[in-house]
């Protein structure tokens, strides 16, 4: 029998679907270090496992994205070689099994990975070499996963469209989408445009990182310039939300049209925490969010970096919020719906797997499961 307050481990036994979590920001420390050793890397703040991963947690909460993402320096520098890539994509698909996530898209720039020869080519086929490896492992320990990868181009660099061609041709391969990352001011969205139509051309799927260390426009831009699905982030779309006189909440125009056309959010609370987005967990607009029901999925972003994995971002968001296995099986549900796999595969994980591992814990047969529409 299920408490009434989803517990930690109760929430790991429980199905999730996580759709926002950066490869290069989910290693464990003990990789870092070892492949470090392997591969020549000298900048390393320890090589101790445990001081290693407190010195990347430690120096995460500096409320500053650019400051956050300092730390990838050490992770993309151990990721430059074939057999690395394998083993951290292997590791990766491992480290989500073992957590209770059932359906993953894991994104990562290959851009990043070629400092010592390898093509992006090369780099694409090896992580999507220890996905497969990792999910037929899994599957063999009762832990059946599903991970794709969507490739990801930085904003900060010029080779946008050459990702998004590079990710069109490995569509049938492991690759569900494109994204673009990186530091927000001054680089818009609009800067990539290219990419994003020869995406929409090949009727392919976009997601973008929007409003969260910039705003609205931000935001704006990502949906009706770029036509993004969904929001890598979109936090800051609170900004458009606010009060009538006699008290309610009130949407703007752009939170409309999101909340309105179901587009998905992909939030990552305390990574927000972490880059100074929101002063602390009970700050953050998700609770608010999930109330006004827009499209809110809940994210690890950057494991390693903030020291989370999603069951226990499942389980802080629970405790703040005061929220039941009812959210829960939402926000699952939510993320399932907006992942980049075909319309037949998202509805037979929900039905076939979400559903029933969650039976337990809501206390309904699979076959009368009934949700709150997202």
């Amino acid at each position: 029998m299920a408490s009434e307050e989803p517990t930690l481990d109760e929430i790991v036994r429980s199905p999730k679907v996580l759709l926002h979590d950066h490869l290069d920001g989910g290693l464990r420390p003990g990789t870092v270090v070892e492949l470090a050793a392997e591969f020549g890397y000298r900048g390393l703040p320890s090589t101790d496992p445990e001081e290693l991963a407190r010195s990347f947690v430690v120096a995460a909460p500096r409320r500053d994205l650019v400051r956050y993402l300092e730390g990838f320096t050490h992770t993309v520098g151990v990721m430059q070689h074939k057999e690395a890539l394998q083993r951290v994509a292997y590791e990766c698909v491992e480290d989500l099994a073992r957590d209770g996530v059932v359906y993953a898209e894991v994104r990562f720039a290959p851009e990043l990975h070629i400092e010592v020869g390898l093509s992006l080519t090369e780099v694409v086929g090896s992580v999507l070499e220890g996905f497969e490896a990792g999910m037929a492992a899994s599957s063999a320990a009762g832990r059946p996963i599903v991970v794709r990868a969507l490739l990801t181009a930085m904003r900060t660099a010029a080779r946008s469209l050459e990702i998004a061609e590079l990710a069109v041709r490995h569509r049938d391969l492991g690759v569900a989408g494109f994204d673009v990352a990186g530091a927000e001011a001054g680089y818009p969205p609009t800067q990539h445009l290219d990419a994003f139509q020869l995406v929409q051309r090949e009727n392919f799927h976009a997601t973008l990182h929007a409003g969260e260390a910039f705003g609205l426009p931000s935001i704006w831009q990502a949906l009706q310039w770029c036509n993004a699905e969904r929001l890598g982030h979109g936090v800051r779309i609170v900004e458009d939300i606010g009060f009538t006189p006699d008290g309610r909440r009130s949407l703007g125009r752009l939170a409309s049209y999101i909340r309105d056309r179901r587009v998905p959010l992909e939030l990552c609370p305390t990574s927000n925490v972490h880059t100074g987005v929101v002063a602390s967990l009970a700050d953050h607009p998700i609770g608010l969010l999930r109330e006004l029901r827009f499209r809110v999925t809940v994210n690890t972003d950057n494991r390693l970096m903030s020291g989370v994995t999603l069951s226990s971002e499942l389980a802080k968001l629970a405790k703040t919020f005061n929220w039941d296995w009812s959210d829960l099986v939402w926000l699952t549900i939510n993320a399932m719906k907006s992942a980049f796999c075909p319309f037949e595969e998202r509805l037979a994980i929900i039905d076939r797997v979400i559903k029933p591992g969650f039976a337990p814990f809501v206390g309904v047969a699979p076959d009368r499961f009934r949700t709150e529409r997202g």
